[in-house]
């Protein structure tokens, strides 16, 4: 009897330690998704000369923005000074396409951006919906580029592979502790922790279609 009692105690404990330990890390997820902007220009297509348009645009509206955005304190602060500059945005990035002997159209916006977990230099950030400046080049069916611009970690170096102290700070300075040492650890930790959050979420999601009758 206290054996049989011992067998099925067992798997009910791991699995409501499981069940806590995966909540913890879905909870953290989307306590800092809400902390970040991210920046995102995408190309007319995958031409060659597309998508270096597409990093020639970047970089004219990286070193406009940068001034005001690198001392910036909050999200708000940074929301409040995109929304104010969205047609600067967009007129430096048309003149770089004009610049190029192109004519392609370029939207500018401000909302939010559903995006699959990806790696930047060693910080890996999940899948979700995160604020997005978002810049639309032409047809924008070419691949993308994105950086986080809050807090402005697009302003350093990412092709060096390493965050630097800089960039710590930045991050640290919107994040938990908890919350920092989730995205800036063992990369491949890190992406086994957020294929967890997104098997857990697409099981949301198929649950919510299967309420409302889809």
């Amino acid at each position: 009897m206290k054996k049989s009692f011992i067998i099925i105690i067992i798997p009910i404990f791991l699995f409501v330690s499981l069940g806590i330990y995966l909540k913890d890390i879905y909870q953290n997820k989307e306590n800092y998704k809400a902390k970040l902007i991210r920046f995102h220009v995408i190309a007319n297509s995958d031409s060659k000369e597309d998508q270096d348009l597409k990093l020639k645009v970047r970089d004219k509206v990286i070193e406009y923005l940068s001034p005001m955005l690198e001392n910036s304190k909050s999200i708000e602060e940074t929301k409040q000074i995109i929304k104010e500059n969205i047609e600067n945005i967009k007129s430096i990035a048309k003149q770089e396409v004009l610049g190029n002997d192109l004519d392609y159209d370029v939207a500018v916006e401000l909302g939010y951006s559903n995006f699959p977990t990806r790696k930047y230099s060693n910080i890996v950030l999940p899948a979700g919906n995160y604020q997005t400046l978002k810049v639309i080049i032409g047809d924008g069916i070419g691949k993308n580029w994105w950086c986080v611009m809050f807090p402005p970690l697009c302003f350093i170096d990412i092709n060096s592979g390493i965050t630097d102290q800089k960039t710590e700070q930045n991050l640290k300075s919107v994040l938990t502790d908890e919350e920092y040492s989730m995205i800036v650890v063992d990369t491949n930790e890190v992406k086994l922790k957020f294929k967890i959050v997104e098997v857990i979420e697409k099981l949301k999601n198929t649950s919510f279609q299967i309420t409302m009758g889809r």
